[in-house]
């Protein structure tokens, strides 16, 4: 959860004079994440509303498949850490991934990777807000949708107003809720598995329900595919486990241990909790549009616990909505420090809350609700509003790797001395970037993907006349070539 740096100083480092100022008089936001926050944040953050929301659907395109369709993604983004953690090791002064492509590859880099970040996690809260709209009609089915997406987006708008540690305090709660509830899944479902559990319309429990419908791959080569339209949703924010960790105060230490804990995070609460899903309930018994998670207590015969279930996924999607408030409201508050956003977005409430930068995103969760009136159903607007994160997450991504590109080329030194090298260097971040191209692709395989994959670029046209307005300007060349100079005194 990294945010930009200005010119003036880095935002999230400590506060000099406890009075918020800068050495120049600017106010900084003030770093009060306890090392048991940023811990709890990055494990909760491997968990996502994707995994959710979205893998009852996922399951019914690709079948069990979808296992290794979680495991590939996993292991492809693993490198984007990788890149990202070297280049951020490689200067403590980058506080986000917008502040080394402003210096790798150019002040137009970081603003298009600074806003589109920002638009990333909108997209995403909205998709969370939608989910969280779905999870209540688990108990009120009857209650209008636009009533439970208004009452979250208030309270996520009160958890972050009154301080850092308030947020952290929240998501470290959320955090621990998902873990114990995925844990516990994983256990009952082991213990169903092995006790050859018998539900209600005679399937019974068995690791045999893997391969013993149609094998691994069912629906056939395509079905593979369009398993990745949604189960790429249920990775993004991934990159906030290494930002989160650069800001602690032992980032040399903190950030490799995070990055590197990835895989075991997604073996555990992807791969493991999905075979577990698929063992208990048959694959073609999963409900697209609900949570197996949920169906799966339920499919026992266990109303209780599903309930308990559907709560814990109610907070998951609430402590992804969180993250992306916090994230973004940062993130905006820096780019107007910088000059990229109006200028009373990047100022400080009296408990060094970037307030208005927090109700201007708030605000633009609202039209959740209205997409929740333009579809048939809940999954339908979820999936629209998920494949337009995923196409501007993986952006993000490109930036990173391409940075790292130019970084191995400008800066070899650098990276010889790095204690934190990323395996494979410049060779995987081609790999990677094919299959982000694949990914691409497969997003055009499906009507509803599709469609939401051709509107996305007129985000980036938006951008484009944007940054055509605002690089004539005086002042943002001046804070640009202030934040370099910065950088290289730091290098020096």
């Amino acid at each position: 959860m990294a945010d930009r740096t200005s010119s003036t100083g880095s935002i999230g480092s400590e506060p000099g004079d406890g009075s918020g100022a800068g050495s120049a008089g600017e106010p900084h936001l003030s770093r009060q994440l306890a090392n048991r926050h940023i811990q709890l944040i990055a494990i909760g953050g491997a968990i996502g509303t994707g995994l959710f929301m979205g893998s009852g659907k996922t399951i019914s395109l690709a079948g069990p498949s979808v296992i290794f369709v979680y495991m590939i993604i996993g292991f492809m983004l693993f490198f984007v850490m990788r890149a990202m953690g070297e280049l951020l090791l490689s200067n403590l002064h980058y506080k986000s991934f917008s502040d080394f492509t402003a210096d790798l590859l150019g002040p137009w880099a970081g603003f298009f990777t600074g806003w589109t970040y920002w638009f990333c996690w909108i997209v995403t809260g909205i998709a969370d807000i939608i989910a969280i709209s779905g999870y209540v009609q688990y108990w009120w089915p009857d209650l209008q949708l636009w009533i439970p997406a208004l009452v979250a987006i208030a309270a996520l708008l009160l958890l972050n107003l009154p301080t850092v540690r308030a947020f952290g305090e929240t998501e470290f709660w959320f955090a621990l809720i998902k873990i114990i509830a995925i844990v516990s899944l994983i256990v009952v479902g082991l213990v169903m598995v092995f006790a050859h559990f018998t539900s209600p319309n005679g399937s019974e429990a068995g690791f045999d329900n893997l391969w013993n419908d149609g094998g691994m791959f069912p629906t056939g080569a395509m079905g593979f595919v369009a398993g990745f339209q949604i189960a790429v949703f249920a990775f993004v924010g991934i990159e906030l486990v290494g930002t989160t960790a650069a800001e602690a105060k032992d980032p040399e230490k903190n950030l490799p241990k995070a990055i590197n804990s990835i895989p075991i995070r997604i073996l555990l609460f992807y791969v493991v909790s999905l075979i577990v899903i698929i063992s208990v309930t048959p694959w073609r018994e999963v409900v697209p549009g609900e949570s197996p998670f949920t169906a799966m207590f339920t499919l026992a015969g266990l109303g209780i616990a599903a309930g308990v279930i559907q709560f814990v996924v109610l907070t998951s999607a609430a402590s992804s909505a969180n993250s992306g408030i916090y994230s973004t409201s940062r993130m905006v508050y820096g780019l107007a420090q910088e000059g990229d956003a109006p200028a009373r977005l990047g100022r400080l409430s009296s408990r060094k809350v970037p307030a208005n930068a927090l109700m201007f995103s708030c605000a633009f969760l609202l039209s959740a609700i209205a997409l929740l009136f333009s579809g048939d159903s809940v999954i339908e607007a979820f999936t629209t509003v998920t494949t337009i994160s995923s196409v501007l997450f993986m952006f993000v991504w490109t930036m990173i790797l391409a940075s790292y590109i130019v970084y191995r080329k400008r800066r070899p030194e650098l990276h010889e001395a790095s204690k934190f090298k990323m395996p494979g260097g410049v060779v995987m971040c081609w790999v990677v970037l094919a299959f982000f191209v694949f990914l691409i692709w497969a997003l055009t395989q499906e009507a509803d993907t599709l469609e939401a994959l051709l509107v996305t670029p007129v985000w980036f046209v938006v951008l484009g006349i944007a940054w055509a307005v605002i690089r004539r300007r005086a002042p943002h060349r001046a804070r640009y070539a202030a934040f370099k100079a910065e950088l290289e005194e730091r290098r020096t």
